[in-house]
């Protein structure tokens, strides 16, 4: 037997019993100390033994792709756990508590019928015929129409508010910050980079510093409870910028040159040469944008007034106090109403946002 699969076996074994025979012997119940200790030391030992696995050429393969998908298996368990949670508990019927975790799947009682419409009887206690039952899942999806439907609050409106304004800074700050970025990036012109020193600069600042100017600004311009206050702020972002310039210094050169030679001028090779070449950049910044304006809270709360300019972000604290704080269930559903487009888009742009975030590391 291979010497390194021998000691990999024992290891295992031998940790194993370490960790079970305290827990046998029931020695917990005099000082958790008397399992605690071995189960630590029954960890390093088992790992110690896995590390040796991997050492092998064939079983080593074989442990190694085991334990990476059991590792991110565990991961999404606890990334999606919440979520998965938040949504069964958003098919509860209206009002009901929050149930036990092994309760978390709302489900009835309901009679077997046969063919015909008719109970199915079965013998019971004492020998008597009852209906047969069976248990199945009772979900409340009409919770999603109460709350989309609100009596009392638009939620409607606060859902088209809300991908108006984010879809609307999307593009526009795409759209002004590539162009920002090129400048930087691909023109030269006397105080460059002093300007995009002032850009990492801002990036200094928190964005509650400027919300007080920004809010004083937007009430000189009489533009307070408008889609111009919840928009125009966020068209621009020192962020995107710096993102997308690093992208394009990555771009060579000689591909400018190119298009010089064929007789394009700048916004020529800004749109047909850097734009298609920078699509990973571009949803990486985009993506953050419109998570950040999808869940903006304090923005429409400070710049608008009116019910009909609310966002879901906001709405959905109005929603809170208007079905009272126990109503669990409809408070997860608007909760699931406002987080579906995040993961849709982020599901959309997965590819290219895991690319995006490497910019910069790999020439």
């Amino acid at each position: 037997m291979n010497y390194r699969l021998r000691d990999a076996v024992l290891m295992l074994f031998g940790a194993s019993l370490i960790g079970w025979i305290p827990v046998k012997l029931g020695l917990a119940e005099i000082s958790g100390w008397l399992v605690g200790i071995p189960i630590a030391v029954a960890v390093v030992v088992g790992i110690n033994g896995i590390a040796v696995l991997t050492e092998l050429p064939i079983l080593g393969k074989i442990v190694r792709v085991v334990l990476s998908y059991a590792a991110m298996l565990a991961l999404a368990a606890i990334l999606f756990g919440p979520m998965i949670w938040m949504l069964l508990i958003s098919l509860h019927p209206p009002k009901a508590p929050i149930p036990p975790l092994n309760q978390t799947l709302p489900v009835t009682t309901v009679s077997v019928k046969d063919p015909a419409g008719n109970p199915v009887m079965v013998e019971g206690p004492g020998h008597k015929l009852v209906e047969k039952t069976k248990i199945v899942p009772d979900l409340h999806w009409e919770n999603y129409d109460t709350v989309l439907n609100s009596p009392t609050l638009p939620v409607r409106r606060f859902f088209l508010n809300t991908v108006f304004v984010t879809f609307t800074v999307v593009i526009f700050q795409l759209l002004i910050t590539s162009l920002c970025a090129y400048g930087l990036a691909r023109m030269r012109f006397k105080g460059r980079d002093l300007a995009f020193g002032l850009f990492l600069g801002s990036l200094m600042f928190a964005g509650t510093v400027t919300q007080i100017p920004v809010y004083l600004m937007l009430r000189s311009f009489g533009w307070l409870d408008t889609y111009l206050a919840l928009i125009v702020p966020g068209v621009s972002s020192a962020f995107s910028v710096f993102l997308l310039r690093q992208f394009f210094l990555q771009i060579p050169f000689e591909l400018d040159e190119a298009a010089r030679i064929d007789g394009a001028n700048d916004w020529t090779i800004y749109s047909r040469v850097i734009l298609p070449l920078s699509k990973a950049a571009l949803a990486t910044a985009g993506a953050f944008t419109f998570f950040g304006v999808w869940t903006d809270f304090f923005g429409p709360l400070i710049y608008t007034n009116s019910t009909d300019m609310r966002t879901l972000e906001l709405g959905l604290s109005v929603f809170k106090g208007s079905y009272g704080n126990a109503n669990w269930a409809l408070q997860m559903t608007a909760a699931m109403i406002v987080m579906a487009p995040l993961l849709i888009v982020f599901m959309l742009v997965q590819r290219f946002f895991t690319k995006g975030i490497m910019l910069g590391s790999i020439k």
